[in-house]
């Protein structure tokens, strides 16, 4: 059969046509550096891989699927005509959770045992003992998104004996290590049960801002705050606030409204955050599994069934 595909920038594989080729022998490949050489040759492809801009879409008269690099790409990637065209987007949400999933315990865990108290310590040589540890089979995570990396935190979260609350939009069952499962208008009820509020949903139009004043106000004075998810989706004045007035015990943040985080800001400093420069889904294997899972769809796409990681476009997830 075949079909015509333009892999636009960024992240273009020089790769991907040889392996591309091998799996569809009749495939129409084009792997274009640049948006000026993708707007030369993708008036009349079927499919596009990268960022298709507007006036790249404006152009692709017959684009039926756009593989998206990224799980959740840049702001403004879902432009209002891409919401609007007809052209189905998938991501590569799935290939991070293993990764994602260990940084996220390893926030939890060193809340848990004092790092965030002792490592300071270290640094001055201070030898001082007596932080209440957290025992875990004891304590409660609230995970709010509970997709592929919340599922596997989750999991990972009842190996430690925890109870565990999902706060998901789209499930409508459990998954394992999910002792309960509750919509986003059960955020409010399910945050004061929280030891540990965990955050991993992609920034959306609905979750822009959802955690800010009224939420960590709502939060146990001894429970820590983890964002792996988005920046945009704390407001980090409020959460600065509430670590200073007590209102929670600490964060462990790898993602922020403006990143590089400014070296001025407050959250450098105050006692109990952990900060990670936004490197929550390194690890080995990314590549094969992009790779992968973009071969593979490319295989459906060709054979007419159902394409993996399908995005609700006007959702942005």
């Amino acid at each position: 059969m075949g079909f015509k595909l333009v892999i636009c920038p960024p992240n273009y594989q020089e790769e991907w046509p040889e392996k591309l080729r091998k799996a569809i022998p009749d495939i129409d490949v084009h792997l274009c550096p640049t948006v000026g050489e993708a707007m030369e040759v993708i008036g009349d492809a079927d499919a596009a891989f990268g960022d298709i801009v507007p006036e790249l879409l404006e152009r692709a008269g017959n684009l039926k699927w756009i593989s998206c690099p990224q799980a959740g790409p840049r702001a403004g990637y879902y432009h209002e005509a891409l919401i609007a065209s007809e052209v189905v987007l998938t991501n590569t949400r799935e290939i991070y959770n293993d990764h994602i999933s260990a940084h996220i315990m390893s926030f939890l865990l060193a809340f848990a045992r004092g790092l965030h108290v002792y490592i300071p310590q270290q640094i001055e040589a201070n030898w001082r003992q007596g932080y209440d540890t957290i025992y875990l089979p004891e304590a409660t995570a609230v995970i709010v998104g509970v997709g592929g990396i919340g599922g596997e935190t989750a999991r990972l979260c009842a190996e430690f004996g925890m109870r565990v609350i999902g706060v998901d939009p789209r499930l409508d069952q459990a998954p394992p290590g999910v002792g309960e499962l509750v919509r986003p208008g059960g955020l409010a009820s399910a945050l004061p049960q929280g030891d540990f509020v965990i955050a991993t949903v992609p920034e959306t139009p609905e979750t822009q801002g959802m955690f800010a004043e009224s939420q960590f106000k709502a939060m146990k004075n001894k429970a820590f705050f983890i964002n792996i998810g988005r920046g945009a989706t704390v407001e980090l004045d409020d959460l600065v606030d509430a670590l200073r007035a007590g209102e929670i015990a600490g964060a462990g943040l790898d993602v922020f409204q403006t990143e590089p985080l400014p070296a001025t800001h407050p959250l450098w400093s105050i006692p109990g955050v952990l900060i990670t420069p936004h490197v929550a889904g390194d690890g080995p294997y990314l590549q094969e599994r992009r790779t992968d899972l973009f071969i593979d769809n490319c295989v459906r796409f060709n054979e007419g069934r159902q394409l993996r990681n399908v995005v609700d476009k006007a959702n942005w997830f």
